[in-house]
């Protein structure tokens, strides 16, 4: 019986550390500046063939293409709003599918990008979730959003500035290649983006946040509230079950303790459901008890669910309350209404089968 040798998989170059690359050339005999020329190249030209590469010679670059991967996704749909906002679908050869956003802001360019297929969490107003979560995205897939989306600004000769993972998943529960993907995109010699321009976006998971405020970064945390009581948010959010509202308070008072940094409580507003008086005092009384901000989302609809956008007069009220009350809040600008906004729409609209979900592939770490 003759034995197939096995050949050990490469590894996506978007999914490495300067450091792990430079170690790999270092393998290769290579100098250790060629591995700056190649993130010039990648990350800044923006060019993903290293076949032409032209400060590598010939040999040099059959190396490195037969040495890592340099795959990327596929912009499957990409739409524009009449407010500026580009909208892509990305598609992996899995079948994988993911949304992400550039957000035009005077000259910021701010990212919203996802690290899931699907979501955990089933916010009941959330197109996201409504199928579940399919599978964590690596970090090299959460980064080739960044890429892909830059490419499309390069166009106009405009850059990603910002990000926010805020968009299909919980990046708290995929935890380990969220930062993986964060370091890169914060790395000098990467995309450079600062970390106090990094957010992360979460429904609230303790340990992690826990976790996060020792990584000795500047992030931003972000925590996705809306309802200033445990018994409404457990009919909003099915994953609050896990955690309880105290316990995500006293990891965002942690977070603020070991890093400086003010939480942002953000707040869908649902007509009829959050959006009355007295639950714009519960939730000035839970400001309160921390250090936070607060950004009022105005809900974007979504096709099937119950759930309307609120209306004027009732943001209007909600917000006034809390700043009575000392809160500093501020109303989010709806971006994209007419290129399916809501998060997870546009994977929805364009999924011609349902995927099938490989229990490896969507380990929830909690």
């Amino acid at each position: 019986m003759q034995l197939e040798m096995l050949i050990p998989e490469k590894s996506n170059f978007f999914s490495l550390s300067p450091e792990e690359i430079d170690l790999k050339l270092g393998e290769w005999g290579w100098e250790k500046y060629r591995g700056r020329q190649l993130r010039e190249w990648i990350y800044h030209k923006l060019s993903a063939d290293p076949g032409a590469i032209s400060n590598l010679s010939k040999l040099q670059r059959k190396t490195v293409t037969e040495g890592m991967d340099f795959g990327l996704g596929r912009v499957a749909h990409r739409q524009k709003s009449a407010d500026g906002t580009w909208k892509i679908l990305v598609n992996w050869e899995s079948g994988a599918m993911a949304e992400s956003v550039v957000i035009p802001d005077g000259i910021r360019r701010t990212a919203c990008i996802s690290s899931q297929v699907g979501c955990p969490v089933g916010c009941r107003f959330c197109a996201s979730g409504i199928n579940g979560v399919k599978q964590n995205l690596s970090a090299d897939r959460i980064v080739q959003q960044v890429f892909l989306l830059n490419q499309i600004l390069a166009e106009k000769r405009e850059r990603i500035g910002n990000v926010v993972f805020m968009g299909m998943g919980e990046p708290l529960a995929n935890y380990a290649n969220v930062m993986r993907a964060v370091r890169i995109l914060n790395h000098p010699e990467c995309f450079n983006i600062g970390a106090r321009k990094i957010t992360i976006s979460t429904v609230g998971v303790p340990a992690k946040m826990r976790e996060l405020a020792r990584e000795n970064l500047q992030l931003n945390l972000a925590i996705s509230l809306h309802a200033p009581n445990e018994s409404l948010r457990k009919q909003l959010i099915p994953w609050a079950e896990h955690f309880s509202l105290a316990d995500i308070l006293d990891a965002a008072r942690f977070y603020f303790d070991e890093t400086g940094r003010e939480v942002t409580l953000e707040y869908i507003l649902l007509h009829g459901v959050n959006d009355k008086p007295e639950q714009a005092r519960q939730l000035a009384a839970i400001c309160k008890t921390l250090r936070a901000n607060v950004n009022l989302i105005r809900y974007n609809e979504v096709e099937g669910l119950p759930f309307e956008r609120p209306k004027a007069e009732d943001v209007v009220r909600f917000q006034l309350i809390l700043r009575e009350r000392g809160v500093n809040v501020h109303v989010r600008k709806s971006r994209g209404r007419d290129i399916d906004a809501a998060c997870g729409q546009l994977r929805r609209k364009s999924e011609a089968k349902p995927e099938i979900q490989n229990p490896n592939d969507a380990r929830v770490e909690l």
